[in-house]
């Protein structure tokens, strides 16, 4: 069911009016897919234990395309399960192509609930995929990340193009600078982002990320072990001025 968003009060407003319209709706609404509800309660996981889940949401940034190696669109559907399994909302970059569409495909087949945020000149090239839970079409790339980053309570990034390591770079610099201490996890399947890693080192060695200007990064080598870096990073509650947490970090 597609449904106007109502104006009712401020911050709804607020929250709406950044947004272009899309199928003839006006300018100041957004469209809202509901194809269930959006809370849920606590979630049993395969292995019995119990994961609070009510609220959390999981922004996912990867490729539009599906790159060479099967391994990454195989990583992209385990992740999906996992968010759903958990009972973690899905945040994502609203298309329906490559580990874009794989992610959000196999989180809603799950019973998972996704939102899909995307900008109007995309949604026509990446296929906006509308049977999510709930759809977000903005004006720009800008307001695209933004509500991606307002939406989400961590980051993911699987393997992807230019667009992904963009988005993985500036959340970083985000957190670098005290913006906000959300979790940020990198799946490195079959060690895609190793030249990443690498140079990041680099510039530690060079002096160009240094003391109080550390770059945090949590990183995971299978996409099932993403859910559980996300909980335990959480958990050790890590200010905005960051410290460094226990898993490999950048």
């Amino acid at each position: 069911m597609v449904r106007r968003a109502q104006h009712k009060d401020s911050r709804l407003r607020a929250q709406t009016e950044p947004f272009k319209h899309y199928e003839g709706l006006q300018a100041s609404t957004f469209l809202l897919y509901e194809q269930s509800p959006r809370l849920h309660l606590d979630a049993p996981t395969s292995t019995g234990s119990i994961h609070p889940m009510t609220q959390y949401n999981i922004c996912v940034y990867c490729g539009s395309g599906g790159g060479r190696n099967p391994s990454y669109l195989a990583a992209a559907r385990q992740l999906g399960a996992a968010l759903a399994e958990s009972g973690i909302g899905l945040v994502y970059g609203g298309g329906s192509l490559g580990l874009m569409g794989e992610v959000a495909k196999t989180t809603l087949a799950a019973g998972g609930r996704v939102t899909g945020i995307i900008p109007d000149f995309l949604v026509q090239r990446e296929r906006m995929l509308t049977d999510v839970n709930e759809l977000v079409v903005t004006a720009n790339m800008h307001q695209r990340k933004m509500t991606m980053f307002e939406r989400a309570d961590g980051f993911v990034a699987l393997p992807g193009g230019m667009g992904t390591l963009e988005e993985l770079i500036e959340i970083s610099t985000w957190a670098q600078l005290g913006r906000h201490n959300k979790p940020i996890i990198l799946a490195n399947v079959e060690n895609y982002w190793d030249p990443l890693l690498k140079l990041l080192d680099h510039m530690r060695q060079e002096q160009f990320i240094r003391a109080g200007l550390e770059v945090h990064i949590e990183v995971v080598s299978q996409a099932e072990d993403v859910v559980p870096a996300f909980y335990d990073r959480l958990k050790k509650q890590i200010p905005a001025t960051p410290l460094r947490p226990p898993h490999r970090t950048l």
